[in-house]
């Protein structure tokens, strides 16, 4: 059995550890010697007392990440983890009615640098950090082991795996899938294909689409950066007079008709319009009670972020100039990079740009599946608000 190397902090250093935080920056390590990329690790802090187990990288700014406040082994806890994934999933979800989620949410679920979603019997993983893909087999056999899933399918295709080294990767890891699966999410059937974007479906937006669906009956519609149709589907299934669908890709606006198709709503009075949303906010009459914007992340780095802050102050603006008194925005941002606070500024300057009366009724309902750790505030990245305009 080999040694677990130890890396020491430097004095008064060990505080976010003390918190019971998972990150180690490399500015409070004073010696890692030895420990190589991707190595699992002890921590303690410079008077040797130990706080935990984690992987380490001497290459990126988070050196190390915990994955046990404890001397668990890093496989060991991969099984502890998943185990109790499953027992969170199996509280909030009834199979007959939701059988798409997130199984693990990194650092939330204690498994620093790995998702796992599940569409029906196919699980999807995501892996983000080299401490994790060195131990990719542990986690397959602990997902076969717990859930018995058809097939484990692997699409790390992320940017952050180039900090850690890593070449984006897609690739069957367990048995065998097909090009898509059809799952349910609150009664309502979506056919997640799994080349398109994240890992198949925005399953972070569930308690949203619930909002929706409850908001939409007898008013016309309109979802932009719609994807796969989620929010058409359940504006419709909440008696949306019409709702037409919006996306820049014709393939993600043609699945999303098919979505609409198999909960049985007309695809023909309902439009499916193929076009760059902010030239159709532009130019198009926006006589919609309610219209959700939800559109990709426009800050995928923090030198972004004047730009994505630009970015969504116009499409906002834009949007709420044209609709009508007595309709709701629900307007969403993704960009970890743009905090909440930022968020609700960059809508405050909308507002005025657009001379309306806005009231917010609702802030982001986080979807269960997708917790943040009470420690881990970092895990926070998505955020929406449901808007009144007068």
């Amino acid at each position: 059995m080999s040694i677990i190397k130890t890396v020491r902090l430097k004095p008064e250093k060990e505080v976010s550890l003390k918190n019971r935080h998972r990150w180690v920056f490399s500015g409070a390590i004073a010696d890692a010697s030895g420990a190589e990329d991707g190595e699992e690790v002890r921590v303690a802090d410079a008077k040797g007392v130990f706080y935990g187990r984690g992987t380490y990288h001497s290459k990126t700014s988070i050196s190390v990440r915990i994955h046990a406040f404890s001397e668990t082994s890093l496989e060991e806890t991969v099984r502890e983890r998943v185990a109790a994934a499953k027992k969170l999933r199996e509280a909030l979800f009834d199979p007959a009615v939701t059988n798409a989620y997130r199984l693990i949410h990194s650092e939330a679920d204690g498994l620093p640098g790995v998702v796992v979603d599940r569409y029906a019997d196919v699980l999807v993983v995501q892996i983000s950090t080299l401490g994790a893909e060195l131990r990719k087999n542990a986690l397959v056999e602990a997902l076969v082991e717990t859930f018995s899933p058809r097939a484990i399918l692997e699409k790390s295709n992320i940017p952050s795996r180039k900090e850690e080294g890593l070449a984006p990767f897609e690739g069957m890891l367990f048995g065998a899938a097909s090009a898509e699966v059809e799952v349910l999410e609150n009664g309502m059937k979506f056919f997640v294909r799994f080349d398109g974007q994240k890992t198949g479906f925005f399953l972070d937006q569930r308690e949203e689409r619930e909002l929706v669906r409850t908001l939409s009956k007898g008013r016309k519609v309109l979802n932009a950066f719609a994807y796969s149709g989620g929010f058409s589907v359940a504006a419709l299934s909440g008696g949306a007079l019409k709702v037409d669908t919006l996306d820049i890709s014709e393939s993600a606006v043609e699945l999303a008709r098919r979505n609409v198709a198999a909960n049985g709503f007309d695809t023909t009075e309902n439009w499916f319009i193929a076009d760059d949303a902010f030239n159709f906010l532009r130019a198009r009459p926006l006589d919609y009670g309610l219209v959700v914007l939800d559109p990709p992340a426009f800050a995928k780095k923090k030198s972004d972020v004047e730009n994505a802050v630009r970015g969504y102050r116009e499409i906002n603006a834009t949007t709420m100039k044209k609709m009508p008194a007595g309709s709701f925005l629900l307007t969403c941002s993704c960009s970890y990079f743009v905090d909440e606070e930022l968020f609700q500024k960059t809508l405050f300057h909308a507002a005025r740009d657009a001379k309306r009366d806005v009231r917010i009724l609702s802030k982001h309902r986080l979807a269960a599946d997708h917790p943040i750790s009470i420690f881990h505030p970092e895990g926070d990245y998505l955020k929406s608000f449901l808007l009144y305009l007068e």
